[in-house]
Order: structure tokens, then sequence, then C-alpha cells
């Protein structure tokens, strides 16, 4: 597990205590995302079924799913980075993932600056 994070002219000081409690939280979306999926998969879809969900219901269904699962991707990329001592560190400029930013989305891969440059890329 990493320390304390130092890098070039910014801080972004991860304590032991960050680290645990970002593992914590990136545990519990793991397990929210993970009985998500569980429910989702065990709702009624059989023909003749009474309590078949309509086609809109479906549609929202397969979209719900479809985004647990993507967040559950992002957080075991997440966990595996904590792991490797990886954590904290933008997928595109290198640069530490500012403290606040992986307090309030533990699974960020990218920084506020380039994240907003991919998704003004989209």
């Amino acid at each position: 597990m990493v320390n304390k994070q130092t890098i070039g002219d910014r801080d972004t000081c991860l304590s032991p205590a960050d680290l645990a409690a970002l593992e914590e939280s990136l545990h519990e979306q793991r397990g929210f995302r993970e009985e998500q999926l569980r429910q989702i998969a065990a709702a009624p879809s059989r023909a003749g079924d009474p309590s078949r969900p309509s086609a809109a219901q479906t549609e929202v269904r397969v979209k719900l799913a479809a985004s647990a699962r993507m967040v559950l991707a992002d957080v075991e990329a997440a966990l595996v980075r904590m792991a490797e001592g990886r954590y904290g560190h933008c997928h595109l400029c290198r640069r530490p993932v500012d403290r606040e930013r992986l307090m309030i989305v533990p699974q960020a891969r990218y920084c506020a600056r380039c994240q907003q440059v991919r998704e003004a890329g989209r």
C-alpha cells in the first residue's frame, strides 16, 4: 500500500487513512453494484408471465445493467491500481488526481482537467 504521495509541485497527499477509506469505499461500491446486477438478473422476463416487464421496462433494465457493469469494472480497476501502487494518477497526463476528486469518485482514472478534455471530445 502507498503511504503518502507527493508528486511534482502539486501535492495530492493521500495518507494511509485516506487510502484505507478509499479502499473501503471501493469495496462497498463493488458490493452494491454486484447486488444491483443480481437483482436486475432476478427480475421476471419470461413470456406469458403476467408480471413480465414491458419493452420500456426491459430497456431500462438493460441500460441499468450496462451502467452497473461499467461502474463495477471501473471499481475493480481502481482496486487493482491501488494494490499495485499506481492508484491516484491520471491515465493521460500522469499527474496526481486531486484528493478531493478521489474522495468523491474513488474509481476516477483521470484528473479533472483530462476528464473535461475527454468529455468535450465525445
